[in-house]
């Protein structure tokens, strides 16, 4: 089996890059994506471990899009849109320096955060969350989620998305600057390939998702996450057979985040998690 979707401390999760091959390893899986957000900058780190274990390592990133207004007739997004690209490495590209942007989006964004907690009577010791995540370039909403459980704000970390930080939210704050359109054609032009993350915390009745999906099907996207750490039996069939329909890729993953996250686990998500090593095949024979 593969997980083709975790997070280091390159971004928001809690285990450095090079603990997610060991641990994918661990679980019995050939090949382990590593998908930071806005980031590739954990890959080497990641690489020289999943050499050392014999596992393949998948570079890739997970990218934050602005929700695409829709067409008459369909309902509007009610969930963030994420799409992983895969097959990217670091350096010189129309995706990599689209990335540089995004994490300097990141980091205004932070800042705005603070303040808008701060506004709302809930400060966070800010230099308290940079130390935690290893510096500004990893901090994210997940540590502000923390810092609200410390403060006696939330009981825990998803109670502080869903009570503050979560779209929609008091104290939200928008960061996305790209479409999913842009994100595909930006990998595409980059030599990677695009997949539309966890399609169902869009929000969409399943009509209004596969008509959004074969948009971004005849745009380039290449495959759904039908294999979700969090995702059931039936969830997961029902996204294969749409991406069945599309001619697109049903890829998976657990999304682990490490402590931030802490019901998945790498390669096996809630415990029942198991993409086939062919997905991966199907993404490699995609690329352009």
């Amino acid at each position: 089996m593969i997980d083709l979707h975790t997070h280091s401390t390159v971004s928001d999760g809690s285990e450095p890059p090079g603990r997610i091959p060991e641990m994918a390893a661990a679980a019995g899986c050939s090949a382990v994506a590593l998908t930071d957000h806005d980031s590739l900058d954990g890959l080497a780190e990641a690489g020289a471990a999943a050499q050392r274990v014999g596992v393949t390592l998948v570079p890739g990133c997970e990218i934050s899009c602005r929700k695409p207004p829709p067409p008459s007739g369909r309902p509007a997004i009610g969930g963030s849109v994420h799409m992983l690209v895969y097959y990217v490495e670091p350096g010189d590209g129309p995706l990599q320096d689209e990335l540089g942007e995004l994490r300097r989006d990141r980091a205004e964004r932070n800042l705005r955060l603070r303040a808008r907690l701060a506004e709302l009577g809930v400060p966070v010791d800010y230099d308290a969350m940079v130390a935690e995540a290893g510096g500004e370039a990893g901090l994210g909403r997940p540590h502000f989620a923390r810092a609200l459980v410390r403060a006696g704000a939330a009981a825990d970390v998803d109670d502080a998305f869903d009570r503050w930080l979560a779209d929609g939210r008091a104290a939200y704050v928008p960061k996305s600057r790209l479409s999913p359109a842009d994100v595909v054609g930006l990998a595409r032009s980059s030599g990677g390939v695009a997949v539309l993350a966890h399609p169902l915390t869009l929000g969409l009745d399943p009509s209004a998702l596969e008509q959004l999906v074969g948009e971004l099907a005849e745009a380039g996207l290449v495959g759904i996450e039908a294999v979700y750490g969090r995702y059931t039996t039936d969830q997961r069939r029902g996204l294969r057979q749409m991406a069945r329909r599309r001619g697109l890729v049903a890829t998976g993953g657990s999304d682990y985040h490490g402590s931030f996250k802490p019901d998945l686990e790498v390669g096996t998500g809630m415990g029942d998690l198991d993409v086939p090593d062919s997905a991966l095949d199907e993404l490699t024979a995609r690329r352009p």
